[in-house]
């Protein structure tokens, strides 16, 4: 069986390579162990299932799974809420999203909302994380990729990425956390597929990063940008989605009140509109 055919057994197998067992009441430390993490018995009797099922779920021999069986390998692997649901999409216990539309057209309640924002740095996100639309600001900060307009690409190819983002690699973890909890939603999402097999082409980091299996959500973060104009620019990111396009979402990133980097964003919005 190939590899992308068991996702499902992939994502198990990092998940119990990540949890230490004595968090999880277990006796004993590293010595003897063969595996990194917990042993597939091991899960097994911690999620109240046989052995020979877990294996076989891990192997992809079992494809229908109960909601509860699922619940309780989630909660012997300690997942987070983002993971939990990406393990429940996996094991085809949730519905699984279709991003509607072309994938360039935006919402047209998000282009509406890309004006509301008008000092803050604000864009629209497809599901495999192209740039779909800005506001000036957002256009502005964006300014040294050049037509770039995939952050993936960005932050895995693109010569300007270390020295416009100062937390480059925290970056480049988060969004591919957040991109692997994408493919998830939307399975058949053909840019998702492009952009993961190109990047995993030329990037070793990325190979690296995606086989780690690992998922999150975009939410609440803290980015610091260093632009050629302006400098350093501190902005707190919030991420809302939409419920009328599934897969897009909206990225707005405000400075604190009274900063410079407020000063520094209102310079942006005086060049990207002049009087």
């Amino acid at each position: 069986m190939a590899a992308h055919d068991n996702e499902l057994g992939a994502f198990l197998r990092a998940g119990r390579a990540r949890v230490e067992p004595a968090d999880v009441g277990l006796a004993g430390g590293v010595s003897g162990r063969r595996v990194r993490g917990l042993r597939r018995e091991e899960v097994a009797v911690l999620a109240g299932v046989s052995a020979d099922y877990y294996a076989r779920l891990e192997q992809g021999r079992e494809r229908n799974p109960s909601a509860q069986v699922i619940g309780a390998i989630g909660r012997a692997l300690r997942l987070a809420p983002d993971a939990r649901e990406h393990l429940y999409r996996l094991a085809g216990l949730n519905p699984r999203l279709t991003s509607d539309g072309p994938r360039d057209l935006v919402h047209p309640s998000l282009l509406n909302l890309l004006e509301a924002f008008p000092q803050a740095a604000a864009y629209v996100l497809g599901p495999a994380f192209d740039v779909l639309a800005t506001n000036p600001i957002a256009d502005a900060l964006l300014s040294p990729f050049g037509n770039e307009r995939n952050m993936p690409r960005i932050l895995f190819t693109h010569p300007q990425a270390k020295t416009v983002f100062t937390e480059w690699e925290l970056l480049q973890r988060s969004t591919i956390h957040a991109l692997r909890l994408n493919a998830g939603r939307f399975p058949n999402d053909t840019g998702i597929a492009q952009i993961v097999a190109e990047l995993s082409a030329v990037s070793g980091e990325f190979r690296s990063l995606w086989a780690d299996h690992n998922v999150g959500s975009l939410t609440r973060a803290f980015k610091v940008f260093v632009h050629p104009e302006v400098g350093r620019i501190e902005l707190t990111y919030q991420t809302f989605d939409v419920v009328d396009a599934p897969g897009q979402q909206l990225l707005v990133g405000s400075p604190e009140p009274g900063s410079r980097s407020e000063g520094a964003i209102a310079y942006l919005a005086s060049m990207a509109n002049p009087a």
